[in-house]
């Protein structure tokens, strides 16, 4: 047994827990709840590939579900912006659940368009409007679709996806972003993690304990980003995690 694959074995599950709670505690301070850092850090642990997007996709679940009702809590999400985005992506995130892509090949193109809009919103993080704006539902309807696809495939959760589009066509502000990636990761990894279990694919025997983990780092990285982040640092920081997931999943 290889050093990088006992880190999935015995004792060391915990070391790769705590990894699992700081990457949901950062990503949760901006809404997300960490899928593509989840998967990243699976491949340098030596998971096999028919666990990485099932044991992603679950602790997406568990992260947003926290973040989700903590927003709606606050009230700050607005639930019929929502429902034009999240309704045309689940259908096409159970499709792409039931995909089974080369694992080379979903993690290199996931890693390029995450590294394209990390830099579309890096160019405009002095610039671009802040404040929500009206969304046209053929607009909404296509991004929806499109980024619940891309959820389903690679099991990202699809709001890395879902965030800078608002941002970068003036949809919505960073914060609201961020508000409604949350329930939009929630329900289509939920979809999509059904379509992964009926393709064969199951979680990481740890998951459970990882599970805890991820919820701890929600619960810590939601309050952070509800009471301290800025509309423009919270902007900056997804910027910054777009650009690290997308160089973790192309390199590593």
């Amino acid at each position: 047994m290889t050093a990088t694959a006992s880190l999935t074995t015995g004792n060391d599950s915990s070391l790769l827990a705590i990894f699992f709670g700081l990457i949901s505690l950062l990503y949760a301070t901006v809404g997300q709840a960490g899928g593509t850092a989840f998967l990243a850090l699976m491949a340098f642990a030596a998971f096999p590939p028919s666990q990485m997007r099932p044991t992603a996709l679950t602790l997406n679940v568990v992260a947003a579900a926290y973040s989700t009702w903590v927003f709606n809590r606050h009230k700050v999400l607005d639930w019929q912006k929502l429902r034009s985005f999240l309704l045309p992506s689940l259908p096409t995130a159970l499709i792409g659940g039931f995909i089974v892509l080369d694992e080379r090949v979903y993690k290199t193109s996931t890693g390029i368009v995450l590294l394209v809009a990390g830099m579309a919103m890096s160019i405009s993080l002095h610039r671009g409007p802040l404040s929500d704006s009206d969304t046209p539902l053929s607009g909404a309807v296509a991004v929806g679709a499109t980024v619940g696809l891309v959820s389903g495939l690679t099991g990202v959760g699809g709001g890395v996806f879902l965030a800078p589009t608002l941002i970068g066509l003036g949809w919505a502000s960073p914060r609201q972003a961020a508000a409604l990636s949350s329930p939009f990761i929630l329900a289509n990894s939920g979809v999509g993690l059904i379509g992964a279990l009926f393709a064969g694919q199951l979680p990481n025997s740890y998951t459970g304990l990882y599970a805890m983990a991820a919820l701890a780092g929600s619960v810590l990285g939601t309050l952070v980003g509800l009471r301290w982040l800025g509309q423009t640092t919270t902007k900056f920081i997804l910027a910054g995690i777009l650009l690290a997931a997308g160089v973790q999943l192309i390199f590593f």
